[in-house]
């Protein structure tokens, strides 16, 4: 029997518990207290089904180690065979998984499932969309923290699916230094003094910068291992990176689009971070279609 492991991306992580917890919370919001009542009430007890999960446009498929947990928790006499693995493309049409068993736990399953993967595989397609802009560049794009709360594990899951990279996924894995931290610190240098003095030897120390003065206060200090260049023009982004010359990473960040992404790969930055690749992805056209 396949397992949700077998289906993860082979070079992305996601944990099992957390593939665990968002199952059972995801079912416990759908079935409350009385459970699939219309299933109960029209379906047979021992009548059995023969499903097809197929995508319905082209994309990158993300979510089937869920869809997999979804329907064994609800019946582990149900089979799953699975066509393709997370961080595949796929068709329009194309078939993901086979699911033959109970009738009932199939169809109670059905709508938490296809949640998952719409949800997961539209992250990892729109992902797809920005990386392949970047094609031929040094250029990574990244995740933000900006994803759904409790999913942020899933969603940044489905953004390696696609391609990209993460971003820190909280505020405990990395010092991101803002402009209000700044502010309320008293300057650059006291602000990156101060992390310098608090932060671990693995622990990376990045800051944002609004313009090139400030950027060149950064280097000065020489204590930043990264600088976020927030809402820079591509002129400005070039400038840059020739005022960093490599000595820190540089990441752009702010409105960054999939009109713009292109562009700002030629400027030679390191890094674009997006909130759009999650907060913004359209859901995946997914079915799970009876056969007779």
């Amino acid at each position: 029997m396949i397992t949700p492991a077998s289906l993860l991306h082979p070079d992305a992580f996601l944990s099992p518990l957390a593939i665990d917890e968002a199952v059972l919370r995801a079912l416990d919001e759908d079935l409350g207290r009385a459970g699939d009542v219309t299933s109960l009430a029209t379906i047979p007890e021992t009548t059995g089904a023969h499903a097809l999960l197929v995508a319905r446009q082209d994309g990158v498929i993300a979510g089937l180690p869920l869809a997999l947990a979804t329907f064994h928790t609800l019946s582990p006499d149900i089979e799953v065979e699975a066509h393709v693995r997370d961080g595949a493309k796929v068709k329009a049409g194309q078939r993901a998984m086979t699911i033959t068993g109970p009738a009932r736990a199939i169809l109670t399953a059905e709508r938490t499932a296809l949640n998952f993967v719409g949800r997961l595989s539209g992250i990892a397609t729109l992902t797809a969309d920005y990386v392949r802009q970047t094609e031929g560049s040094g250029l990574r794009i990244c995740c933000t923290r900006k994803t759904t709360p409790g999913l942020r594990a899933l969603e940044k899951y489905a953004v390696r699916c696609g391609g990209g990279f993460n971003h820190r996924f909280g505020l405990d894995d990395a010092i991101l230094i803002k402009d209000n931290h700044i502010a309320v610190a008293g300057g650059i240098r006291p602000v990156l003094e101060r992390a310098r003095s608090h932060a671990g030897h693995l622990v990376k120390i990045e800051i944002e910068v609004d313009t090139l003065a400030q950027l060149r206060e950064v280097l000065d200090t020489g204590l930043a291992d990264a600088v976020l260049l927030d809402n820079m023009d591509i002129a400005t982004l070039r400038e840059a990176v020739k005022l960093a010359a490599g000595r820190v990473t540089l990441e752009a960040s702010g409105g960054i689009t999939l009109k713009s992404i292109a562009i700002i790969a030629k400027t030679g930055i390191d890094y674009a971070s997006s909130g759009a690749i999650t907060h913004s992805a359209t859901n995946f056209d997914c079915a799970l279609d009876i056969e007779a």
